[in-house]
This record gives C-alpha cells, structure tokens and sequence, in this order.
C-alpha cells in the first residue's frame, strides 16, 4: 500500500526550496536549492536530488549530493550555489545551470551562469563551464540570475533575469545615488547600465549551441521591462514549460510570495499575464490580503509539471522565521480548455491525490496555515519578534511560539467515524484549543491547555462531521505554547 503524501513532501529535516520538477524514465527529479535548518543565510548547502516514481509521489528517495559548490571555481569569493535547474542535452546527457553567490544574496547578481554535466540525471556532476560568447568572453548580458534550462525540440533555451520596478534608464540617468546603487547590485559600470537600451532589469532568454555553453542567438528580453501585468510583475525564478504549443513563463512576481505565469504561442516574445498559480500565504484567494495572509511569507520559485496525466504546481515555504530554511511543496492545479489555470489554496496533501485520512498521527509542521493574524513577509532576514513558527530543537520540529488566536490549519481531511482529537504540546501557556471545520464557524470541541515543560497529549471529544473538511485549531490563552503534533484516536 502507498504512504500518504504530505506537504511538504520532503523529510521535515529537507530544506530544498526554488524546485524544478523534470521527469527523466520512470521517476520525477526534484533540482532545487539546499538550505539549511536554521540557517543563517540562503542556499548554504550542496545541491541534493530527491526522486519518486512517477506513478507513487509519496515515494521520495534521496539520490544524494550531485554538485558541490566548491566544484565551481568562483566559489571562493562567492561560496553560494543558487537555483538550478537541469535539463537533457541532443547528445543525451544532462547539463546543470546555476549561478553563485554570497552572504544573504550579495554577489548573486555578478554572473556569469555556471554549467556542469553528468550522464545520468542524479549522478555526480561536473564542472563544465560557463554560458560564453564564441570568443569565450563570458555571457553576462542583463542580469545572470535564476537560470532555467529548456530543451525546446532540440533548441537549447537558457532563461533567466530579475527586475526591479521604477529603475527605467531614463530615471538613472537623472539620478546618480540611484544608478550608483543598481551599479552596486549588478556589479556594472554606469556605461553598461545606461548603454542597454532596453534596460539591465526584465526576464531574458539566450539560445544556446548543442555543446551547452555557447551563445548560438544573443540574449533577449521575452517580456519588455515596462510591460503591465497588474502587479504582478516579473521579478525573478524564471520557469519555461510547454503545454501543447503554448509557452507558459512561471515566475515569482514582484509580490514575492506568489507563483504566477504567461502565456504566448512563441518562446520569446509577446507574452500575456495569465495569472497567479499559488501564493505561500493564500494571498488572493478568497479575499485573503497581504494583512491577513495566512503564513508568513517569502520568496518563492518553482513551475509546473505533468505526472500521469495531472498537473502540479511546485513551490516552497518559510520555516525558522526566516527566508533562509525553505520546504518543497507542491499541489494539482488544473489548466482548462482555453489554457487558464486558476489559483489553488495551499494544502498539507498537495501530492497525496486524495484528502489525508481522518485516524492515526500526524506532525504539526504539516499544517498549511499559521497565523496570529498579523504574520509579516520575509525580507532577507531572520526574524527576531515572537510569532508562530515552524522550527527545530535537536531532532523534534514542531511548531513553536504559538500565542493567543493564533489559527493552526490543515486541509484537507475524511473524517468518518471520527469522534476525537488529541495534541501533543508543551509550554508555559494556558487555556484551550478550539477545534474547527470552518474558520469563524461553530466549534466542534475544545481541548483544555494547562502549563507543562515536556511534551504532554491532550485530547477531548470532537463531533466531527462526516466528509472531507479542513482541520483548524485556534488557541485561546496566556502565555505561549509548542505544538508537536496531532491524532485521531480511532473509535474514542
């Protein structure tokens, strides 16, 4: 019999943000980046690849380390591995693009993008080179930042960029600590700056030769830097998938937190904003607003992928109060008829294709929502305020700091039959659990909360209702609590 799949899908101790899901055989590769538990910066890790069958998603297998980062030889100033992604070359290895950088991002903009090969999709990959011009001059036109790599029926598409809003040419020019400042991020001179006529900053494509490294068609933008998608705006994580004859362009928007796509008949140009796909904090969806979010946020990155005939959509979310310790998550979307895909919620059973069973435990960390109410948006930093978290001690995770209405959310489950609940917590607080199917709706049951310093299960009759529900506990006390994990005890 399968597991069940959770979200997020990896072990609870993984920390592989910034997914590219690809399918080589029989299996689905996961290339991301490798934070750190508790990390201190982003990407501190060498790249791990995780696969699963792809008719078994609960099945990941770890393939190990692929690539370190001191394989690069620019790693010494620049020791950070950021997104990659890899893709098939026409001579049937595989080819791994990514860019360096270092402490908390700075560097991660100098370019140039950085190549390594293997003959298999996880074996142990080798430094090859770098993206270059025929005369081996380094590519680094625009921005080399978060490369994603396309076969495109033989046509080799490294796409790549970021974009920062209100820096046209034209307000550089007339404001110099300005230009100075975006000199600084991207390591250019003002003369290469200014001397780009359609701006350093947008969402670029270069064609590659069949060796993988050198520049066939020079780079070029595939969406204009002034382009108006409504804000959301192109600002990084570019993704490139092909969905019949359309191109869908996935990336993070300038909001951050939310994956959206384009769509255009052709691969690079005239692109139309299609949407947003899913957001970290359910930002968008039911009303849900950037005030009342319902995780804290972050950056995100991912794209979209077919498996046995149903679509997903990969991302990652924050852990540790910070942008620095990211957890894969994935969920089905649905792209209809005229090629619109509409935002899905954020779930604890994204890959399991079928609501979570209503018996037996489960990890709090699973939980898809966490909220006090006023949880804020990452911003390349660690968190130092209290507010309710995914963390760590030692070998346990769990959710900690949780205070007053502070809302902890599971979707989805099948109840049937189910008449209890029990959570495991510990903590100075004191006071009650209330447990619901709806936010802002009836009570079901409460679960009373008294101080303790080690992990202690509490549990109280619920009437659950029959169906598929989400599961939302509010905790109503003093003090502040941690909450290990929950279960239903079958039968009572």
């Amino acid at each position: 019999m399968k597991k069940q799949a959770f979200n997020p899908f990896l072990p609870l101790d993984e920390y592989i943000p910034d997914g590219e899901p690809h399918i080589f055989g029989d299996r689905v590769y996961l290339y991301g980046s490798h934070d750190q538990e508790g990390g201190e910066t982003f990407c501190m890790g060498d790249y791990t690849v995780y696969s699963a069958p792809v008719d078994d998603l609960s099945d990941w297998r770890c393939e190990g380390v692929i690539y370190s980062a001191s394989q690069d030889p620019d790693s010494a100033g620049r020791p950070y591995m950021y997104a990659p992604d890899v893709v098939q070359g026409n001579d049937g290895r595989y080819y791994l693009y990514y860019c360096m950088s270092g402490e908390r991002g700075f560097g991660g903009y100098f370019g140039p993008i950085s190549v390594a090969v293997c003959d298999t999709p996880a074996g142990k990959y080798e430094y090859l080179g770098y993206v270059r011009y025929p005369d081996g001059k380094p590519m680094k036109k625009y921005v080399c930042f978060d490369p994603c790599a396309f076969n495109d029926g033989g046509t080799i598409r490294i796409y790549y960029g970021t974009q920062y809003m209100n820096e046209s040419n034209e307000i550089l020019a007339a404001d110099s600590r300005k230009l100075a400042d975006v000199q600084k991020r991207y390591n250019k001179t003002a003369e290469e700056i200014l001397g780009t006529p359609d701006n350093v900053n947008g969402a670029c494509m270069v064609v590659l030769e069949d060796d993988m490294l050198t520049v066939r068609e020079d780079a070029k933008h595939i969406i204009p830097y002034e382009a108006d998608f409504g804000g959301h705006e192109f600002f990084e994580a570019s993704s490139m998938r092909k969905v019949g004859e359309k191109y869908y362009f996935v990336f993070s928007s300038q909001k951050n937190h939310e994956l959206c796509y384009a769509i255009s008949d052709y691969p690079d140009r005239d692109f139309t904003f299609g949407g947003t796909i899913v957001s970290n904090g359910d930002v968008g969806i039911n009303g849900i607003s950037d005030e009342n979010r319902m995780n804290m946020t972050g950056t995100t990155h991912g794209s979209i992928i077919e498996i046995s005939g149903q679509w997903y959509v990969f991302y990652h979310r924050l852990t540790h109060k910070s942008d620095y310790s990211r957890q894969a998550c994935a969920e089905r979307i649905s792209i209809s008829d005229d090629g619109t895909i509409t935002q899905v919620k954020i779930t604890s059973c994204g890959l399991n294709g079928a609501p979570l069973a209503g018996v037996g435990r489960y990890p709090a960390p699973i939980a898809c929502c966490i909220t006090n109410g006023r949880m804020p948006h990452g911003s390349n930093s660690i968190y130092t305020e209290s507010f309710p978290n995914v963390t760590h001690s030692g070998n346990e995770r769990y959710i900690g700091e949780v205070c007053n209405n502070t809302l902890i959310g599971f979707r989805y489950f099948e109840f049937s039959g189910t008449d209890r609940l029990s959570v495991t917590v510990r903590g100075k607080g004191g006071g009650t659990i209330g447990v619901y199917t709806e936010i802002g709706g009836d009570c079901l049951g409460e679960i009373s909360v008294l101080p303790c310093e080690k992990w202690t299960e509490i549990s109280s009759a619920v009437n659950f209702p029959c169906g598929v529900y989400p599961l939302y506990l509010v905790y109503h006390g003093t003090g502040k609590i941690d909450v290990l994990d929950i279960a239903f005890p079958q039968n009572g």
